[in-house]
């Protein structure tokens, strides 16, 4: 299936949390798409975060620059408001607006603890989370927002994991994670209710089963060759590329009429079907309705139907 990306020539975005992962796909993504993307993160050239990955901010700018958009590399702990503050005077300064915020920071990988209950929980650790996955986009939001809502029409994703339908009636991890997760929901919705007023759109949004880079390593596969992971996980069958959410980011962008999804939850895989864009490998995942229908039903893995 052909991909064409939008047109968001002119736009200015920002991604924080852009090194990996998700936040990686949706840079490049909206660099194909033809947008200015500050890309945010603390693993650089010389210097890695706690994760002690290989990935880069600075490589996520090249690849949303060799996309076809201008990548713009930026060293930030969102938990130091006045890293924030100065960032967001660079954006004002170079870019003179802002018209998309993606608050993709998390971090916390190696922080949960699943299947701890909370009261043997490593409450440092828990407290560490909760500060990476809610604080972090608080604290952005904070000052981003004010440079967002000078132009009507700034939209503010908020990522998650999980949409608010199945994280409402599901046990997610961790008290922690569990928290986290409805925590930046929510977000979304307040922050929709605040931008109302100037024209602006807040959504939370999730992937599906992400075929992240640490995801790949612990698989010991590539995104060539991903299907060989269902040997060993045959429900893999149904993950999907970072850059199939961030196709979904950038057709929210695109759409002149996005404020029908404001305060909403959604996913990668619902806003596939709505706008029609397909995965790297032309196929439209739907992982969390097969995570209802067929992993928690019990069923043998399999992802005709849902792609």
């Amino acid at each position: 299936m052909d991909y064409t990306a939008p047109d968001l020539s002119g736009r200015v975005a920002l991604v924080a949390g852009a090194t990996r992962g998700a936040g990686r796909g949706i840079a490049v993504a909206l660099g194909a798409a033809g947008a200015t993307v500050w890309c945010t993160g603390r693993s650089t050239a010389g210097r890695r975060s706690e994760y002690d990955r290989p990935e880069t901010i600075e490589e996520t700018a090249e690849l949303v620059t060799a996309a076809g958009g201008r990548g713009l590399p930026a060293v930030v702990d969102h938990l130091d408001p006045g890293q924030v503050d100065e960032l967001v005077s660079r954006i004002e300064q170079r870019s003179g607006r802002l018209d998309v915020l993606v608050n993709d920071v998390w971090g916390g990988e190696r922080l949960f603890q699943e299947g701890v209950p909370l009261w043997e929980s490593d409450l440092v650790r828990g407290l560490r989370l909760l500060r990476l996955g809610v604080e972090t986009h608080l604290v952005t939001s904070a000052h981003a927002l004010r440079l967002l809502v000078r132009r009507p029409g700034g939209l503010v994703v908020e990522m998650t994991d999980g949409t608010a339908a199945y994280n409402g009636r599901t046990y997610r991890v961790s008290a922690f994670y569990d928290l986290v997760k409805v925590a930046v929901t929510r977000l979304a919705f307040s922050q929709a209710h605040e931008l109302r007023p100037f024209g602006g759109t807040a959504v939370a949004l999730t992937p599906g089963w992400l075929r992240s880079e640490m995801m790949l390593d612990l698989f010991g596969v590539t995104e060539q060759n991903w299907r060989d992971a269902t040997a060993d996980q045959p429900h893999f069958c149904i993950s999907e590329s970072p850059l199939f959410v961030g196709r979904a980011v950038a057709a929210l962008a695109a759409d002149p009429d996005r404020g029908r999804w404001s305060g909403t939850s959604t996913s990668s895989g619902e806003l596939s079907r709505v706008y029609g864009f397909p995965d790297v490998d032309g196929t439209r995942p739907d992982c969390w309705r097969y995570l209802v229908e067929v992993q928690e039903a019990g069923r043998p893995a399999g992802d005709v139907g849902y792609r």
